[in-house]
């Protein structure tokens, strides 16, 4: 009925507009306006009377809960991370060039880091640490590395490399290993203990060691030579990655075992952590050192968080990186402007900002999976990849951005380019 009704109106509409008596008296626009509007209002007045005789399609119910993949941060996650930034910030950044420059840090630097509590947070609270008894989840102990490595990246191994040997005990140790050692780790004096896994050989694979053990009748006879061990022989316990049996294995030895010796060995990057080899000439220890006895031990998870780890080192000190280039680029001039105007110049630092979220979204991603118990290996391989890959990218950018200046010592450029090349030939070291 209202379509009729429309459909005559504007048919007369029309032939009036048409009209020779319309065209005479100057009537046709208005007559044509009158059609338009009459036309849109008839159709609005028609589709409003059809829609109240039609019944009524109910609404789906929304979802009451909705599973989304969030990655913000805990409360204690955000104060963690907040502290550990202040600590990279007015601790880390300060004394990191002449860290490097002397390739070694203090005695101050190690007592600071044990004041801050960074190895107390690897210890569960029954042995005296500040972790829960099951232990601080990956995705926190990534955070904290990142904060740190913001600071200075061979820093931040220095200090957390403690930390790492005590959370490998507390995850792996036996209950005789974990009363007998993370005790050592929240007493009043700084206890150094380091992660000895990287030999030197080319083509290094983790699961492929040259460092052997042998059964004995009292425990075990270990001998190889391991590369990248840091903290300059200073070390009061390692833990020693080899093979026994055909399988790789981890021991806790002292560093006062017989047969230990360690060389200084300083390499491109990392050089305050005092890099240098390790080497076990049939070194013996108690079969109650042999880390994570039976089968409950797992290896691929030992060097997979050792790998996050380095990844979340690398995340840090990209950011400080990108944080650095970007009030330099603005305020830069060349040719009357700053060079951040330059599209090549904008498209570098976008580029670096864009890796930069994709580094942190997979290390992060793999560290929530280990958290939830399910398998990360790929994840972590995925991570370790990429911030690899990209990490260098960024290094390279940050000194190609500075120009001259990102060749000096001036600008700490040049040392983030040298220590995020580390990750490439890193295996572990360090443990999440």
């Amino acid at each position: 009925m209202a379509k009729d009704i429309q459909g005559v109106g504007l048919g007369l509409a029309i032939r009036f507009a048409g009209s020779a008596w319309a065209q005479k008296y100057g009537l046709a626009k208005p007559a044509e306006r009158l059609a338009y509007h009459s036309t849109r209002n008839g159709f609005k007045w028609a589709g409003q009377w059809l829609a109240k005789r039609q019944p009524k399609t109910p609404l789906l119910a929304a979802p009451q809960q909705r599973q989304l993949f969030d990655l913000s941060l805990s409360d204690e996650q955000q104060m963690i991370q907040d502290s550990m930034r202040a600590v990279a910030s007015d601790v880390l950044r300060p004394m990191a060039l002449e860290a490097d420059q002397q390739l070694s840090v203090s005695a101050e630097f190690f007592q600071q880091c044990h004041e801050l509590g960074i190895s107390h947070l690897a210890v569960p609270e029954s042995f005296g640490g500040s972790a829960c008894d099951d232990g601080q989840s990956v995705t926190t102990s990534a955070v904290l590395a990142e904060a740190l490595a913001w600071g200075d990246l061979s820093l931040a191994y220095t200090a957390l490399a403690p930390a790492a040997v005590a959370s490998a005990i507390r995850r792996w140790g036996s209950a005789e290993q974990q009363s007998t050692w993370l005790p050592a780790f929240v007493q009043e004096a700084p206890y150094q203990a380091a992660i000895a896994v990287q030999e030197p050989h080319p083509l290094f694979e983790a699961h492929n060691l040259s460092c052997k053990a042998h059964k004995t009748r009292r425990g075990f006879r270990l001998t190889g030579v391991k590369a990248l061990v840091p903290l300059g022989g200073k070390a009061e316990l390692y833990l020693v990655a080899a093979r026994l049996g055909g399988k790789p294995r981890v021991f806790i030895v002292p560093a006062d075992t017989p047969g230990l010796s360690f060389k200084a060995s300083p390499a491109m990057g990392l050089r305050c952590a005092t890099t240098g080899t390790l080497t076990l000439n049939k070194v013996d220890v108690p079969e109650s050192h042999l880390l994570g006895r039976g089968e409950a031990f797992d290896y691929q998870a030992f060097i997979d968080l050792g790998q996050l780890h380095w990844c979340a080192l690398a995340t840090g000190t990209a950011q400080a990186a990108l944080d650095y280039l970007i009030p330099y680029c603005n305020e830069r001039e060349a040719f009357g402007e700053p060079i951040s105007h330059r599209q090549s110049v904008a498209f570098a630092l976008a580029d670096i900002a864009i890796e930069l979220e994709s580094m942190r979204l997979l290390t992060w991603r793999a560290a929530a999976r280990a958290d939830a118990g399910m398998s990360f290996h790929r994840e972590a391989y995925l991570a370790h990849t990429l911030c690899a890959e990209k990490a260098m990218q960024i290094g390279t950018q940050a000194v190609q951005l500075l120009g001259g200046h990102g060749f000096t010592k001036e600008h700490p450029a040049e040392r983030w380019y040298r220590d995020l090349r580390a990750l490439a030939c890193q295996t572990s070291g360090l443990h999440l």
